[in-house]
């Protein structure tokens, strides 16, 4: 089985798609900004910077819900976790001081947006290939399926509405049908994943469009 987001979720149990999609979307957008980055201009970055603001919350915040509730849950459940733990890198500070880079180029000297945004995608894409083989495993093989979903619920309940009403749409931009449904029917409550389905989605759809149409060229 591959431990790793970098092809999508196929290759992961059903169960934990919501989590992995969480990586799945953290590439695209890594992705996304270094593509736009070197053509926004000072006439253009307000939406792009207004974007990129949401993203960097969000991204937070899951690095808040892993320090704070899901490593610890981890520790409480598998006996080994805390032994297996120090093989992360621990980098959440290094990865948060880079997105803010991107967030003052955006805001400021947007000459500066390239190169912030190359070395934002690179720190990301190092931290996911350390804590994938680490963590994915310890969700499969330590703990059940209901032990994981439990932890996950905990993780889900931290976020606010307002942070609900970017991540839903978020999680599944992009993602196909079937594996969005599936995800969703697992980790989203019903009345969330209705309105998730339309105007959360078309208030997503409105804020991401200038930042795909400058990747785009």
């Amino acid at each position: 089985m591959t431990m790793s987001t970098e092809n999508g979720v196929g290759g992961l149990p059903v169960h934990i798609h919501g989590f992995a999609l969480m990586h799945v979307a953290m590439r695209r957008d890594a992705r996304r900004i270094a593509k736009a980055a070197p053509h926004v201009t000072r006439a253009n970055a307000a939406p792009v910077a207004s974007w990129f603001d949401q993203l960097r919350e969000v991204i937070e915040w899951h690095h808040r819900t892993e320090d704070d509730v899901l490593f610890p849950a981890l520790r409480k459940r598998v006996a080994d976790f805390a032994e297996k733990e120090k093989g992360l890198a621990h980098d959440h500070t290094e990865l948060d001081q880079s997105m803010l880079e991107v967030s003052k180029a955006l805001h400021g000297d947007v000459s500066a947006a390239p190169a912030a945004a190359e070395k934002f995608e690179n720190i990301l894409l190092e931290h996911l290939k350390v804590e994938e083989p680490i963590v994915f495993p310890v969700f499969v093989d330590d703990l059940t399926r209901q032990q994981y979903l439990d932890i996950e619920n905990q993780v889900m309940r931290s976020a606010g509405p307002g942070m609900r009403a970017f991540l839903f749409p978020w999680l599944f931009d992009g993602v196909d049908k079937r594996t969005a449904a599936v995800a969703a029917a697992v980790s989203i409550p019903p009345p969330v994943r209705l309105i998730g389905n339309t105007v959360l989605t078309w208030r997503y759809e409105r804020m991401i469009a200038p930042v795909v149409d400058l990747g785009r060229r």
